[in-house]
């Protein structure tokens, strides 16, 4: 990121505090000298449903960061899916509802969205200008998601839906896959059949065979990039509507594995068969969803805007969200 307008002094709301992102962004914020008041279900300054004090809190503030939800890394059971989409949509508004009432409102509200809005992609990359829209449960979740972000006539606040690939860094995705990986299972990801009863396709949680060996498009973006790209958009008021926040070198999925291997220094990893992943998914409580949808993103609106990713590498990202320093030359 180029060198741009300090960043404003006010406090910042961040809603979903507990969470990965929310962890990684509260003490850099506080590092920065800002302000920080949190919302959450528990082990924060503000808890969901007491309206009066979101209220309070985002009166006055320079800028709300919406990050609740519950996590997609689950069975799509109908409790799990009625939760999925409450978790977002009640949030979502809540914060909507503050701004609106606001007699100070925030110049810039930046909500979680997410890169599995757009469709299944094996053919071209998907952007904010010329990107398709996908269908299913995930995607329906995504679109409900950033519908309540702008529901509200909010003419002082602007909105940013921050559509974010997977995203790396300490933990998240990448800690169960080091595990995997240094116990062999850290192979491309195989599509192929599967049967899909009913009830599964009638919810839009069951998926037909797609990319066949590890060719799935794998669009990732590391942590610190997310955070930079929120202090980006509050210096670049022409910025509004979703933005894709990803990498713009997007991997697939077989070379993901294999950077995961080799900088754990992994050298073997035999590819997994759907059949073995939809078992391996009942038994852990998840979904093959989440591994095996080809999503193929690229950054074209912050590209344009001119901002400068710190990790455009997956080797790099990877490198430091497992703590290794690059090889000497």
């Amino acid at each position: 990121m180029t060198d741009a307008a300090p960043l404003p002094a006010g406090p910042v709301v961040v809603g979903g505090s507990t969470g990965f992102m929310g962890s990684y962004l509260i003490p850099r914020l506080r590092a920065a000298g800002r302000e920080v008041i949190t919302i959450s279900r528990s082990g924060a300054d503000i808890a969901w449903g007491d309206q009066h004090a979101i209220d309070r809190a985002v009166d006055g503030s320079s800028l709300v960061i919406g990050l609740a939800g519950k996590s997609v890394n689950c069975r799509y059971t109908p409790a799990n899916r009625a939760a999925i989409f409450r978790s977002r949509l009640d949030t979502t508004s809540s914060l909507g509802s503050a701004i609106a009432r606001a007699s100070n409102p925030p110049p810039l509200w930046v909500n979680s969205s997410t890169a599995t809005i757009y469709r299944h992609a094996e053919d071209r990359p998907m952007t904010e200008s010329s990107g398709d829209l996908g269908a299913g449960f995930s995607v329906e979740v995504a679109k409900a998601w950033e519908r309540a972000l702008f529901a509200e006539d909010l003419p002082q606040t602007r909105r940013v839906a921050l559509r974010s690939a997977i995203v790396l860094g300490h933990g998240g995705v990448l800690g169960p896959l080091r595990t995997l990986a240094r116990l062999g299972l850290g192979g491309a990801h195989h599509d192929g059949p599967w049967p899909i009863g009913p009830g599964r396709r009638a919810a839009g949680t069951g998926h037909r065979p797609g990319a066949r060996r590890g060719e799935q498009r794998f669009s990732w973006v590391h942590v610190e990039d997310v955070a930079r790209i929120i202090d980006f958009l509050e210096v670049t008021p022409s910025l509004e509507g979703p933005v894709n926040a990803a990498s713009p070198n997007p991997s697939d999925d077989a070379e993901f594995m294999a950077t995961v291997r080799r900088v754990l220094g992994v050298r073997f990893g035999p590819p997994l068969r759907r059949w073995m992943l939809e078992l391996g998914a009942i038994g852990i409580r998840t979904e093959t969803e989440l591994i095996l949808k080809s999503r193929w993103v690229i950054p074209e609106t912050l590209t344009l805007a001119g901002f400068e990713f710190a990790y455009p590498s997956l080797d790099d990202a990877v490198r430091e969200s497992f703590d290794l320093a690059q090889p000497a030359a």
